[in-house]
């Protein structure tokens, strides 16, 4: 894997808000079948590099290649159509269709995987969305709203799965489902960038790990170093 072509590539990327800088120079790279963690305390630019990846908020300066591809300066849904699913912070189902038309709605196999996402897979991955399938998005409770936006980008048949805050605010059951489904999805060889603020499950899952500081990732490592090095949640992860 070390020596594999990144499926993506970031690198030294500018992100602003108007005249408010975010990203200085940030760089970053996803190989594939790799789960690499993108952490930071709030405010620190995690959501804006998911943001300038996906072309929601394009960076002024740098570079996004996906897949060998130059896609900065792309229209979001091009960028999509690419291969890459993004579950977004705040999960943005579709409040008024039901569980099993917000996952029909998502589906495609525009890459033409051989093993492509299916509603009998999602279920199978998530038997509680197979229960509530009649249900509308927004009848479901937090976590069950954070499985079905897992399901609908998963129903693209994503080269890369993006994942913004993937257990904030879940009760502790839930969280430990969607770290579970992680697992099941990294075993199954799916690319994974996630954020998140659980460096336990993050290190016990993820290859690799990225910590942004004031719009710059200030380290990056493999889980073993991100263990051994124990001051670095304290200087970049506590409150």
């Amino acid at each position: 894997m070390a020596d594999a072509a990144p499926l993506l590539e970031v690198e030294a990327i500018e992100t602003c808000y108007g005249l408010s800088q975010v990203l200085f120079g940030l760089s970053l790279s996803v190989r594939s079948g790799e789960m690499v963690a993108l952490m930071g305390r709030n405010g620190m630019g995690k959501t804006t590099t998911i943001r300038s990846i996906m072309g929601l908020t394009p960076p002024r300066a740098g570079r996004v290649r996906f897949g060998g591809r130059e896609v900065r300066g792309l229209a979001a849904f091009r960028i999509a159509q690419l291969g890459i699913g993004l579950v977004p912070e705040g999960r943005q189902i579709f409040p008024n269709l039901s569980v099993r038309e917000n996952l029909v709605a998502a589906s495609t196999n525009r890459l033409a995987s051989s093993e492509p996402w299916t509603l009998e897979k999602i279920h199978a991955l998530f038997p509680r969305l197979a229960e509530r399938g009649n249900n509308m998005g927004n009848q479901l409770s937090g976590g069950e709203q954070q499985m079905l936006a897992i399901g609908r980008a998963l129903m693209t048949n994503p080269r890369l799965l993006i994942l913004d805050e993937a257990t904030e605010g879940l009760a502790p059951l839930i969280r430990e489902e969607i770290w579970n489904c992680l697992s099941t999805l990294k075993a199954r060889g799916q690319s994974v960038l996630v954020i998140d603020k659980n460096v336990e499950n993050l290190a016990r899952i993820a290859d690799r790990h990225y910590i942004i500081e004031r719009g710059r990732a200030v380290w990056s490592g493999t889980s073993e170093q991100l263990i051994a090095e124990s001051d670095l949640q304290h200087r970049y992860l506590g409150i």
